[in-house]
C-alpha cells in the first residue's frame, strides 16, 4: 500500500515556488545560484526529501568539498528545519557513523558526503544515487563533478535521474558559469553536446526577504563591490585573462575563523610603503600591512590585513602592534619605495623592534608569480576572509596588476609569504 505524506502549512517564497517547478521539470541538471542566504540549500534540500519519501528504496546524495561542512550546514541544520517545517511528524532514522537518513516506511536513504577524504569519498561513491546535490559547488573541482556524475546511475520506478548544484557566483571562469551560463564545455570550450538538459535560475537576498532580518540585508548591500555583486545580487564576477589568482582558488583552502590553527614556526608582518613620508599619505596609496606565518605543518597562514590610509605614527603603531599580538619574528619592508624610512618610523616608536629591508630584484607581477603558485598548490591558506586583499589579488595578472590603484595589501603579502618560503626574488639588505 502507498503512503502519502502531504506538507504542513508552511509556504515557500514566490522565488521558492518558481525554483521548485524548475526542480522538477525535465532537465538533467539544475543550478540555483545567487547571493547569501536566499534559500537555495533549503529548496533543494526540500526537493530531495521529497523524491526521496515518494520512491521507495531510491538512494540519494548530499555532498560537499568538505565532509564537515556538508555535515554541520545541512545534516545538522537545513535537513531537520526542512523536516519540521514542511513534513512534521514524519519519521526517518540518521545513521551518525556512516551520516545518511533513512526513511522507515519506504527504505529510501539519504547520503551526506563529503569530497576531501578520499577513504570517505570512495565509500559514497562506491553506490548508486537517483539524485546528486552539490552544495556550494564553486568550491568543487571539474575533475570531482564529472566523478560525482558517473554515480547518478540507480533506476528507480516513476523517478527521473537528477543532479543539483548551488553556489554562490564565483568567477566567470569557474566551470559552473561555463556550463550553466554560457552552455559550453569547460574542457574543450565546445557547445555542449546535451544543452537542453542543463538549466540555471538565479536566486537572491531580496527574494528570502521575509526570512532575514533587515540588519542582515543592510549588511550584504554595504560590502565592497566585488563581494556586494557576489552575495547580494548573485552575479558571477568577471575575470581577468591570465589572471594569478582566482576567488575560488582561495576560498577552496581558507581556514574558518575560529577553527584551531597549527603553531606557527615563523610569523612576518610585512608592509608596503606608499612612499610618502608626511602628512600626505593619508591622501595617498594605503600602507599594505599584512601579517602571515609558516605553520608547523608546514603550510603558509594569512593571519590578519591591517593595512591602512594613515600618517607615518599611526600605521607605525599598527605594525608594531601587530609584531606584538603574533609575537612575529620580524617586519620586512621594501626599502625601494620607503624602506629606510619605515625602519626609522618604526624605531622611533620601538628602537628594539627587528626591521628587515628588501629590496626587489624583478617586477610585481613576476614576483608574484612563485606565490600565487603556493596557493595553486594548496599550501595558502587565509584564515577568515580578507575581501580587500582578495580584490587585489584577482586582479593581478601575468602582465601586471589591472585594478585602479596600487595592489598595496597583495604586495605586502607577496613580501611576507616570499620571506616565509624562502623564494628567491629579493635582495635582503639587512636587519636593524
Amino acid at each position: 500500500m502507498t503512503q502519502h505524506f502531504n506538507a504542513s502549512e508552511f509556504t515557500l517564497t514566490a522565488k521558492q515556488v518558481e525554483a521548485n517547478k524548475l526542480l522538477g521539470s525535465g532537465k538533467r541538471h539544475i543550478m540555483l545560484y545567487g547571493g547569501a542566504r536566499s534559500g537555495k540549500t533549503f529548496v533543494l534540500t526540500r526537493a530531495i526529501i521529497t523524491r526521496a519519501i515518494k520512491s521507495a528504496g531510491s538512494r540519494h546524495l548530499i555532498a560537499r568539498y568538505r565532509f564537515n561542512h556538508v555535515k554541520n550546514s545541512v545534516g545538522l541544520d537545513t535537513f531537520p528545519k526542512v523536516m519540521e517545517l514542511c513534513y512534521p511528524g514524519l519519521k526517518y532514522k540518521i545513521d551518525k557513523s556512516d551520516w545518511y537518513v533513512k526513511f522507515p516506511h519506504n527504505g529510501a536513504e539519504i547520503w551526506f558526503g563529503g569530497l576531501d577524504e578520499k577513504e570517505r569519498t570512495e565509500k559514497i561513491l562506491g553506490q548508486e544515487y537517483a539524485t546528486t546535490y552539490l552544495n556550494e559547488c564553486s568550491q568543487i573541482s571539474e575533475g570531482a563533478v564529472y566523478m560525482v556524475r558517473t554515480r547518478l546511475a540507480q533506476v528507480v520506478d516513476g523517478l527521473d535521474q537528477r543532479a543539483y548544484y548551488d553556489c554562490n557566483p564565483p568567477g566567470s571562469a569557474h566551470w559552473s558559469y561555463k556550463m550553466f551560463v554560457e552552455g559550453i564545455d569547460p574542457r574543450d570550450k565546445v557547445p555542449l553536446p546535451n544543452a537542453a538538459d542543463y538549466a540555471a535560475m538565479v536566486l537572491n537576498p531580496a527574494d528570502n526577504a521575509d526570512n532575514l532580518s533587515p540588519e542582515f540585508l543592510a549588511e550584504l548591500q554595504a560590502l565592497p563591490e566585488k563581494q556586494r555583486k557576489r552575495f547580494w545580487e548573485g552575479q558571477f564576477v568577471s575575470e581577468l585573462d591570465n589572471a594569478l589568482w582566482s576567488l575560488d582558488a582561495i576560498a577552496r583552502t581558507r581556514h574558518s575563523e575560529g577553527k584551531t590553527l597549527p603553531d606557527m614556526a615563523r610569523v612576518i608582518v610585512a608592509i608596503d610603503p606608499s612612499g610618502a613620508a608626511g602628512k600626505e599619505d593619508e591622501r595617498s596609496d594605503e600602507i599594505g600591512i599584512v601579517v602571515a606565518g609558516e605553520g608547523a605543518d608546514g603550510d603558509f597562514y594569512v593571519l590578519e590585513d591591517l593595512s591602512l590610509r594613515a600618517g607615518p605614527e599611526r600605521w607605525a603603531r599598527t605594525a608594531i602592534g601587530a609584531f606584538e599580538k603574533y609575537q612575529a619574528d620580524a617586519i620586512v619592508a621594501e626599502r625601494n619605495f620607503g624602506g629606510a624610512m619605515v625602519t626609522h618610523v618604526i624605531h622611533s616608536i620601538d628602537p628594539n623592534a627587528p626591521v628587515r629591508e628588501v629590496t626587489a630584484a624583478r617586477g610585481k607581477a613576476v614576483r608574484a608569480e612563485p606565490i600565487a603558485a603556493l596557493y595553486e598548490n594548496g599550501r595558502v591558506h587565509h584564515v577568515g576572509v580578507h575581501s580587500d586583499l582578495e580584490d587585489q589579488l584577482v586582479n593581478f595578472t601575468t602582465a601586471g596588476y589591472m585594478g585602479a590603484r596600487s595592489p598595496d595589501r597583495a604586495d605586502a603579502l607577496v613580501w611576507a609569504l616570499s620571506d616565509l618560503s624562502q623564494t628567491e626574488q629579493v635582495q635582503f639588505l639587512g636587519v636593524y
